[in-house]
């Protein structure tokens, strides 16, 4: 019995000691690979310069002070004509409210009306649901984006279509009767809340925003006549300049200076079509002109960027950075450390082909942090693509060489 026990303990110290071999073998090869190997990916790397500046509009503050109690007529980024409504200023308490049910008694006597038109027709009911249903994606669009201000907006039409396709549906009432009611209590209404309503007009057409900052009068497009390094960053703000009124921006056109190194100023040309990609505010890349380029001060020049797009999106941008890109080089992109050069002096890489390591010719056309980016070069058979291994550290590598 005592043979046995010796036996057996004998015998689980072997298979002990071979699991911790195994083991040990394996954290061994995965500490010291002496393979590696990296994924090749499709890839797009930037030409770019990182520049901080000011965006720039052409822009008049509505003189005034509201005097009352204040209440906005159009959106952040609406277009309004001349001479159109922007604001009504109430004289206290009371006629706001009063304004409150003027249009609480508009969006009823439209909901009426559009029933007693749409009962009939099943078109307009369809058109009714898809109206909601688009009304439901630009609401999320509009969160998405942090734009509560068209959101608000896009509410209260939402809440408007659903009561309305609610009457087109259920309403069977004498639409006639309530219509007429709906009427004459909106024109008494009105003509109590005449003496008490003081409405501001646009003094020419433009783009409305409700924020002004003080630099409606300092950065404007003759400022950037003559805008140098120095003059940017010395521009302050002047607070007598703003109105609780808001402000018009005029014309289709904005622009973003920015001080930036001559070094990469000297890539650029004045006329040049680039990409500028704000760091906030903003998601989307936009396609801006160089207008113009300053002379050298200490290093930097002020660069003038244009654009006529998006004008409505930009309007509460003033201090931005921003990334300003000139090109964008496509490619596959691998570890520097994996490329290699053969006996003729052709650069390549080695890819897992099978069990065997295969030379592949392929030109660098970018060098990034660590990365490059590279396309086929030569008329191989079988060039490099993306999804191939390719091997970063191994010992005497050659063409054909059994590494599975």
């Amino acid at each position: 019995m005592k043979s046995d026990s010796h036996a057996t303990k004998w015998l689980m110290a072997a298979v002990c000691l071979a699991v911790l071999a195994y083991f040990g073998m394996q954290t061994l090869r995965y500490f010291h690979d002496p393979m590696a190997t990296a994924v090749v990916y499709s890839y797009q790397a930037e030409n770019s310069s990182s520049v901080a500046g000011w965006v720039v509009r052409d822009e008049q503050v509505v003189d005034g002070k509201s005097g009352g109690l204040l209440r906005l007529s159009r959106t952040e980024g609406e277009k309004v004509s001349r001479g159109g409504e922007i604001a009504r200023i109430y004289a206290d308490q009371a006629s706001l409210d009063r304004q409150t049910d003027i249009d609480g008694l508009r969006t009823q006597l439209s909901q009426l009306q559009y029933a007693q038109t749409a009962s009939d027709s099943g078109e307009e009911t369809l058109k009714l649901d898809q109206r909601i249903t688009d009304g439901i994606l630009a609401l999320r669009g509009d969160i998405a984006s942090d734009r509560l201000d068209a959101a608000d907006s896009q509410v209260r039409e939402l809440r408007a279509l659903v009561l309305k396709r609610d009457y087109t549906y259920s309403g069977d009432g004498d639409l006639d009767a309530r219509i007429k009611e709906l009427q004459k209590e909106l024109q008494t209404l009105r003509s109590k809340a005449a003496s008490s309503v003081r409405t501001v007009t646009a003094p020419e057409s433009g783009v409305y925003s409700a924020v002004t900052d003080g630099y409606e009068a300092v950065l404007t497009p003759d400022f950037l006549k003559t805008v140098t390094p120095s003059s940017l960053a010395a521009v302050t703000a002047d607070p007598s300049a703003q109105s609780d009124l808001g402000k018009l921006i005029r014309g289709e056109t904005w622009y973003y200076a920015a001080s930036m190194a001559a070094s990469e100023a000297a890539k650029l040309t004045v006329g040049q079509t680039l990409t500028l990609r704000f760091a906030r505010g903003e998601t989307r890349t936009l396609q801006v002109r160089l207008t113009s380029l300053s002379d050298e001060e200490k290093g930097r020049v002020a660069a003038v960027f244009s654009c006529r797009q998006y004008l409505s999106e930009v309007t509460m941008l003033r201090r931005q950075s921003a990334d300003i890109i000139w090109d964008t080089v496509s490619g596959l992109r691998l570890p520097a450390d994996a490329l290699r050069v053969d006996s003729d002096g052709q650069a390549g890489v080695y890819c897992v082909v099978g069990v065997t390591a295969r030379f592949k010719p392929v030109k660098v056309v970018y060098t990034g942090d660590g990365y490059v980016l590279v396309r086929p070069a030569g008329q191989e058979k079988n060039p490099i693509r993306s999804g191939d291994q390719v091997i970063i550290t191994s010992q005497k590598l050659y063409d054909g060489k059994v590494v599975g």
